[in-house]
């Protein structure tokens, strides 16, 4: 019973980081209508930015301000430079395929200036561990649990009750009728890819504490990440985290539960789901469904 209840815990802790790495995935889907392969890879610089800034001193919360900050920035630039001029012309593969040479290059520069030795980035409440109902939850988890449940509500209210928010819902509910409203329909998608920068920033900074950091961090991570945004809905924010959640307790069980599966297998779960949830239920569990009139 203890076993499983720690399970359970580590569950929700990592689909914690996979909700929050498939909300950036869903911000970016909503606003482009494509899936961006470099999420993982921009949370990746996020992270060593972070590291970077702290390593010339900063006290790690304001390092991780200012990686925010940057990756916000590099968001809004992704979708403005390489991202609009394809998606004014319908050109879906074609970005799909941008973001992929993205993930590519973006690796491969911070490979080139951090090379391929791990870096050790601090916790932010220390090491230590927490009890919780007779599991131990580290301090770490703790933090990255909070920090995604009050992200996920403040995004919630930033959508509802923000002018902004309320521009981006109805550029991506009816981009013709927003634009012919007077909503700058442009600007709302460089939001949304920074959001999306901002989001992975803070999710890779919190991660990398627990897999170390090197270029490869975020690869299986994004695996999960996929699973989660494909079940909670490619265009749901809140299916994201609740995704990330079952995708993470699920994870768990199953790796410690079956023998077959054990921790050599676990990814392949990941894709199990996705397999599954695009035969069987392709919106996902809170995603919109598309009527088309034929």
């Amino acid at each position: 019973m203890d076993l499983l209840l720690q399970q359970l815990v580590d569950g929700v802790a990592a689909g914690a980081i996979y909700g929050a790495l498939a909300l950036a995935l869903v911000l970016v889907y909503r606003a482009s209508h494509t899936i961006n392969f470099a999420q993982g890879e921009m949370a990746l610089l996020g992270a060593y930015l972070s590291w970077q800034f702290f390593a010339f001193g900063l006290p790690l919360l304001a390092a991780l301000a200012v990686s925010v900050l940057a990756c916000g920035v590099l968001g809004m630039g992704i979708e403005r430079v390489l991202i609009r001029p394809l998606a004014k012309r319908n050109q879906h593969l074609p970005m799909i395929i941008t973001t992929l040479g993205l993930m590519i290059a973006l690796n491969a520069v911070i490979a080139w200036v951090w090379g391929h030795q791990t870096r050790e980035v601090p916790p932010v409440l220390g090491q230590g561990a927490v009890e919780v109902a007779g599991a131990a939850l580290s301090r770490q988890d703790l933090v990255i649990i909070a920090t995604v449940l009050g992200g996920a509500i403040a995004l919630a209210a930033f959508f509802r009750f923000t002018r902004t928010g309320l521009f981006m819902r109805a550029t991506v509910g009816d981009p013709e009728s927003a634009r012919l409203s007077g909503v700058r329909t442009g600007r709302m998608l460089s939001v949304g890819w920074g959001l999306a920068g901002c989001i992975g920033a803070i999710a890779g900074t919190l991660i990398a504490p627990e897999l170390f950091l090197q270029p490869g961090m975020m690869a299986p991570v994004l695996i999960y990440a996929f699973a989660a945004a494909t079940l909670g809905g490619l265009d749901s924010p809140l299916g994201a985290i609740v995704g990330g959640i079952i995708v993470g307790l699920a994870e768990n069980i199953a790796g410690t539960y079956v023998p077959w599966i054990g921790s050599e297998f676990k990814q392949g779960l990941a894709l199990a789901i996705i397999l599954v949830v695009l035969l069987l239920r392709p919106a996902g569990l809170f995603g919109s469904r598309k009527v088309v009139r034929v």
